[in-house]
């Protein structure tokens, strides 16, 4: 985590997850980016993990397709996801999370 906060991320990042699940909303700043990882890895027990497929990008922005599998209460998400990120002065500023099934989601992290 300290990786991200120094080298990854700017100060004022800002991360938009979508739905109504509890770590659904806009995370503003390190910190509260940071706290979502957290809060993702304590809800799935450690066993959230994410395989990279591609990759597209600029200066300024970057596509990245990627699967997420997680274990929760005895449910299992596995779910392909496009995260589109702002870079700024070569570090990510802002990302939007787009979901396959966003309802899938929600309810895992219910």
């Amino acid at each position: 985590m300290d990786a991200l906060r120094k080298q990854t991320f700017t100060d004022d990042v800002r991360w938009h997850n979508p739905g109504r699940g509890p770590i659904s909303g806009d995370y503003e700043g390190i910190d509260q980016v940071i706290q979502y990882f957290a809060r993702v890895f304590e809800l799935t027990g450690g066993t959230f993990s994410l395989e990279l497929h591609d990759v597209l990008a600029n200066d300024e922005h970057a596509v990245a397709l990627i699967t997420v599998r997680g274990e929760r209460a005895g449910k299992q998400l596995t779910d392909n996801e496009v995260l589109t990120y702002h870079i700024r002065n070569g570090k990510i500023s802002e990302v939007w999370t787009h979901t396959t099934d966003l309802y899938a989601a929600d309810e895992f992290f219910s």
